[in-house]
């Protein structure tokens, strides 16, 4: 489905991290390949033997608070996860058009929010190499309000502290669980991402209306003339 947004609409848009502003590439790599090697060589097995393991624990956490916690991580796996981040910060990468995007959406008086599962470590480490903090009216971490954004609990906990009208609020996020909770609580304009990792194919998205790169649905600075 192509997104057609009527910006005159939202005020709100609550904006996802990792595979929506950011490629999902670091994460990917990060979790699928450099952790279970870094676990492997700790624990003294072989390569193989390490990655099923790795990913027998990854997938009893998923869509949990627990998934997204480095500190978690950092004991369970025994390996300093903000260490082995850093290691590969390089890979961090910003999706197309993401900057001329958060800057037209202040242009145009919207309220801009980053809302993720990520760990505030996590989060840091992120802004730091980006610089796109300075783009946010606020960032929101899941991790504080006790909830995921998988459950559509998180919304009503988060409108407690960041006021938003669903019905005039955009969310962007590569999780469709996340975009069916936020449906679910009412959040009226959603978007997905095709490519969250661009070294992968582009994914199913369901009925979701989705993006390929932010300069589809970035605001005009002035209003399109008609005819």
């Amino acid at each position: 489905m192509s997104p057609k947004l009527d910006w005159s609409l939202i005020d709100t848009v609550l904006l996802d991290m990792d595979g929506t502003l950011l490629d999902l590439h670091f994460d990917n790599h990060f979790w699928q390949v450099h952790v279970p090697q870094k676990f492997a060589e700790r624990h003294g097995m072989p390569h193989a033997e390490a990655h099923a393991e790795c990913f027998r624990r990854f997938d009893a956490k998923a869509g949990t608070l627990d998934w997204y916690c480095v500190d978690f991580w950092t004991q369970q796996l025994e390996l300093d996860i903000v260490q082995l981040k850093q290691e590969l910060s390089h890979l961090i990468a910003v999706h197309p058009d993401v900057v001329e995007f958060l800057a037209a959406l202040k242009t145009a008086g919207k309220r801009v929010v980053l809302v993720t599962n990520a760990h505030r470590k996590s989060l840091n480490l992120k802004m730091d190499r980006t610089g796109l903090a300075v783009h946010f009216d606020a960032m929101h971490v899941s991790h504080e309000y006790g909830i995921a954004k998988e459950d559509p609990a998180f919304w009503a906990a988060l409108r407690r502290s960041e006021p938003f009208d669903p019905e005039r609020t955009l969310l962007v996020d590569d999780s469709l669980p996340v975009l069916r909770s936020a449906r679910e609580y009412g959040i009226a304009h959603l978007l997905a991402v095709l490519q969250p990792d661009t070294r992968q194919p582009e994914k199913d998205v369901a009925d979701f209306a989705a993006i390929r790169r932010f300069g589809e649905i970035t605001p005009a600075s002035m209003p399109a003339s008609r005819p």
